[in-house]
């Protein structure tokens, strides 16, 4: 049976804000429903992604900001860091780990640039939304063999 990861929920603490960080970022709007004053759901979905974002009022009981390590995978990650810049988006500086695997929690082991092989599934940046939930960028240009 397949399982598709559709909806990943990110905790906010002002739905307003996050509304518009999100639409800054230029992912597209897909619903923002209220049932009363106490109940909003807002989804977004970043542009080619099959998977969307939630957020909203009464929709999580985690603090808000903390999610982390939510990833969004990209061809170019030089290419998407600046059209992010672009958008007025805090960013960091395009990095891959000194270990030369997957990246560590928080900035532990992180080396400044591209990975000087340009090695798929190496290379990364960071930013966070306006409630501090963590955002990675992970260039990918060649599949692992079965993705």
């Amino acid at each position: 049976m397949d399982m598709k990861l559709e909806v990943v929920v990110v905790p906010v603490a002002d739905v307003d804000r996050a509304r518009a960080f999100y639409e800054k970022l230029g992912w597209r709007l897909d619903a923002d429903f209220t049932d009363g004053e106490d109940f909003r759901v807002v989804q977004f979905t970043p542009p080619g992604s099959p998977c969307s974002i939630i957020f909203g009022t009464r929709i999580s009981a985690a603090t808000p900001g903390s999610s982390e390590g939510l990833h969004l995978v990209v061809p170019d990650i030089e290419a998407a860091r600046a059209e992010l810049a672009d958008r007025g988006v805090e960013v960091s500086e395009v990095f891959h780990d000194a270990g030369g695997v997957f990246h560590r929690a928080g900035t532990e082991g992180r080396v400044t640039g591209p990975d000087p092989e340009r090695r798929s599934y190496s290379s990364f940046l960071s930013f966070s939304d306006p409630d501090g939930n963590g955002w990675v960028l992970q260039e990918i240009t060649t599949r692992l063999p079965g993705r």
